[in-house]
């Protein structure tokens, strides 16, 4: 089912709360590169809830879920409805955001931005340059970034990275697919 998905939701019982069944469904979705929503059905049926209830449990998933930080997290109850069309209408964002195509233009402009506002790192005195970066695909979005020496290019820095294309481009409820090339090399 998650292969032909295009949107994945990750239903979790309220009342039991976040089990080894849920991380291995959503780990399965995140390693096939779907949209994913986390949610949080049976509200209705949590006992003692307060004014802050809802924030601290929403805290709570997103630490469970910290592998898949892009996926939002909505509560509902499909008994009662409440919140059933904020789902339907969260599912349609969060595909259109898994289909969007950013214009190789204007991800250079973001990159331009991102690289002043945070050097590359360095290595005994290298510095990385990154040329350009381009979108070669979709569901996931699939970036490829061309620099002088991929070795230079950071973990951090790629998460950096990821997380202003997130921002700028309002990609926040799919995974990110990021392919670091050097100058000279073909696949990687």
């Amino acid at each position: 089912a998650v292969e032909r998905s295009r949107v994945a939701l990750i239903l979790v019982d309220a009342t039991v709360g976040f089990t080894e069944q849920d991380s291995k469904v959503a780990g399965y979705a995140h390693d096939q590169g779907k949209a994913c929503i986390i949610v949080v059905n049976k509200w209705d049926a949590v006992e003692g809830k307060e004014t802050n209830t809802m924030e601290l449990q929403r805290k709570g998933y997103a630490e469970c879920f910290s592998f898949m930080g892009y996926a939002p997290i909505i509560f509902i109850s499909a008994q009662t409805g409440y919140n059933v069309n904020k789902l339907m209408q969260l599912i349609r964002d969060v595909d259109a955001q898994n289909g969007a195509r950013v214009p190789t233009g204007v991800l250079n402009e973001m990159l331009a931005r991102a690289t002043a506002r945070m050097q590359p790192p360095s290595d005994k005195g290298r510095r990385l340059k990154i040329y350009y970066m381009t979108q070669v695909g979709i569901r996931p979005p699939h970036f490829v970034v061309f620099c002088n020496d991929k070795k230079l290019f950071h973990f951090s820095y790629r998460r950096y990275l990821e997380n202003q294309i997130r921002s700028v481009f309002g990609l926040e409820g799919t995974p990110i697919i990021m392919t670091v090339r050097q100058k000279g090399e073909e696949d990687s």
